[in-house]
C-alpha cells in the first residue's frame, strides 16, 4: 500500500502552505472584525466577506481552485482523494480557509453529486457557477421531527403533479442555507411510502427562490452563528419544482447518498486532522512561552503526556485517513465503508481530545475569542453528529466485523477477511 504524494500533490502543498502563511493567518482577524463590523454597522452579519472574495482569485491563479473533485471534464485541476488528502489538512487549520480554494462543504458535496448524478442540464445550470465560485449551495437532509440519524425516517414528501414535483417538509441545520449566495438546495425527502424502506426517498433540485421556500432561522452552535454560512431551519410549503429537477429518478436518494457521503465524510476528517494539528502547535507555543512554579509548563510531566498523546493520536488518525483515501481511489467508496465509518469516528475524537488539552493550555484565554480554539472547538463538536453520528457509524463497524464470523449450515464458521 502506497501512501507517497504525486509530484504534483508535492508542489501543490508547497503553494497551498506559503498562501496559508501569506494570505489566510494575517487575516485571521480581519475576517472576524469584518464580520462583526458588518452586524454593527450595516446590520447584517450574513454579507460576504471582502477577505475572502479578495483571495479568491489570487488562488485561482496559483491552481489552487477545485482540488477536490477528480475525475471531470469541469474540474481537469482536480486530484485523486490520496493527493486531495494534505492539501485539505492544511485548508482545515482554518475554518474559512476551504472557501478562498472553493474547497468548503457543502459545496464539494453538492458538486460531486451534480457530476455524478445530475443531467448535462443541471451540470450547466448549478455545476458549473459553484466551480467557478459564483454561487454557493447546500443540502437538505435532516429534520427536527424525526431521528435523522435513520434517514429512513425522514418525513418531507415530493409528490409528483403532472410536469412538477411538490415539495412541503421542514428541514433544519441546513448548512450554507444562511448564505446570500446560497441558490439551490439538494433536498432528500419521500416520493413513495409505501415502497421497500430504502427505495422511498429521493433526491431533487430546489431553486432557494422557488416560491414556498421560507428559511425560518439560523441555529447557532454553542453561541455561534457561523454567519455568513449559517445552519439554518426551512419550510417547504407547496413548493412546485419541475419534474426534470429529480436527480437519478424516484427512489434512488439512498443511492446518492451514499455516493455523496464517501466523499463528504472523508473531507471532513483531513480538516478535522488539520484542526488538531494546529490545536497541538499552539499548545505547545503556549507551554513554552508559559512559567509556573518556577518552570515553563511544557516541562510539567502531565503536559508532555498530553502533547504526546496528541502527537500518536493524530499520526494514527492521518494514517488511517490515508489508507481509507487509498482505497476510495483504488477500489470506490463501496469497498472502503468500514475504513471510511472508522475515521469518521476517530478523526473528529481525536480532534476534539487535542483541542480540549489546547484550550486547558490557554487556560481562560483558551475560551475566548483571544484564540481560535473556542470556535475550533464549537465548530469540530458538531462532526460527531454531522453526515451521521458515532453511533450509527460504530454500528456500521461492528455490523461489518462482526459478518467475518458469521456461521453457516453445518456450524462452519467465515474465517475473517484480511485487509490490505
Amino acid at each position: 500500500m502506497e501512501f507517497e504524494y504525486s509530484a504534483r500533490c508535492q508542489e501543490l502543498q508547497g503553494k497551498l502552505l506559503q498562501f496559508m502563511d501569506q494570505h489566510i493567518y494575517p487575516n485571521e482577524k480581519a475576517y472576524k472584525q469584518e464580520i462583526d463590523q458588518n452586524g454593527r454597522e450595516k446590520g447584517n452579519r450574513w454579507i460576504p466577506t471582502t477577505v475572502i472574495e479578495a483571495l479568491k482569485p489570487k488562488a485561482r491563479e496559483q491552481g489552487l481552485w477545485n482540488l477536490f473533485l477528480p475525475k471531470s471534464d469541469r474540474a481537469p485541476e482536480g486530484l485523486s482523494n490520496l493527493d486531495y488528502a494534505p492539501l485539505c489538512e492544511i485548508m482545515g487549520r482554518v475554518s474559512w480557509a476551504p472557501e478562498v480554494f472553493n474547497c468548503s462543504a457543502p459545496d464539494t458535496g453538492n458538486m460531486e453529486t451534480i457530476e455524478r448524478y445530475g443531467s448535462e442540464a443541471h451540470k450547466t445550470e448549478w455545476l458549473e457557477p459553484l466551480l467557478r465560485g459564483e454561487i454557493r449551495s447546500a443540502f437538505a437532509m435532516t429534520e427536527p421531527a424525526v431521528a435523522s440519524s435513520d434517514a429512513t425516517n425522514i418525513e418531507t414528501r415530493i409528490e409528483r403533479d403532472g410536469d412538477d414535483y411538490v415539495i412541503n417538509g421542514r428541514k433544519w441545520w441546513i448548512s450554507g442555507a444562511g448564505d446570500p449566495r446560497c441558490k439551490i438546495f439538494i433536498l432528500m425527502g419521500k416520493t413513495d411510502p409505501s415502497a421497500a424502506r430504502h427505495s422511498q426517498q429521493s433526491m431533487i433540485l430546489v431553486p432557494v427562490d422557488a416560491p414556498g421556500v421560507t428559511i425560518v432561522r439560523p441555529l447557532p452552535v454553542f453561541g455561534y452563528d457561523d454567519a455568513p454560512h449559517g445552519h439554518c431551519e426551512i419550510i417547504y410549503e407547496n413548493v412546485r419544482v419541475p419534474a426534470s429537477n429529480m436527480l437519478l429518478g424516484e427512489g434512488r436518494g439512498f443511492e446518492i447518498a451514499q455516493g455523496r457521503l464517501g466523499p463528504g465524510r472523508i473531507h471532513h476528517c483531513m480538516r478535522a486532522i488539520g484542526v488538531a494539528e494546529r490545536a497541538l502547535e499552539l499548545m505547545c507555543k503556549r507551554l513554552n512561552e508559559r512559567v509556573a512554579f518556577g518552570k515553563r509548563i511544557s516541562e510539567q510531566g502531565v503536559w508532555r503526556e498530553r502533547i504526546a498523546e496528541s502527537r500518536i493520536q493524530i499520526d494514527t488518525a492521518r494514517l488511517l485517513t490515508l489508507k481509507t483515501a487509498y482505497m476510495m481511489d483504488k477500489v470506490g467508496n463501496k469497498h472502503a465503508k468500514a475504513e471510511i465509518a472508522m475515521i469518521k469516528v476517530l478523526a473528529p475524537n481525536v480532534a476534539q481530545q487535542v483541542l480540549d488539552w489546547a484550550i486547558q493550555a490557554h487556560g481562560a484565554g483558551g475560551v475566548s475569542d483571544d484564540f481560535p480554539l473556542a470556535s475550533m472547538w464549537a465548530g469540530n463538536r458538531t462532526l460527531r453528529l454531522a453526515d451521521g453520528p458515532d453511533e450509527v457509524h460504530r454500528n456500521a463497524v461492528a455490523k461489518l466485523e462482526l459478518s467475518k464470523y458469521m456461521t453457516f449450515p453445518g456450524g462452519e464458521v467465515q474465517l475473517p477477511i484480511t485487509r490490505s
